[in-house]
């Protein structure tokens, strides 16, 4: 596994728990919680984001 592919697969995971904390947030906790939960996973796809950008370049 090199770089590229090790970045790849942190890519798709981050985009996995990130979808699953918004859905946590939308369904799960309707209140003030559910905010954190949709924040939270909505900074997960952007690191997921950045992490996509730098493949190729390490």
């Amino acid at each position: 596994m090199n770089k590229n592919t090790v970045l790849a697969w942190a890519t798709f995971i981050m985009i996995i728990v990130g979808c699953g904390l918004i859905a946590l947030g939308a369904y799960r906790y309707r209140d003030v919680a559910g905010y954190g939960f949709a924040a939270v996973g909505v900074g997960f796809f952007a690191i997921a984001w950045v992490f996509n950008a730098l493949k190729g370049r390490v």
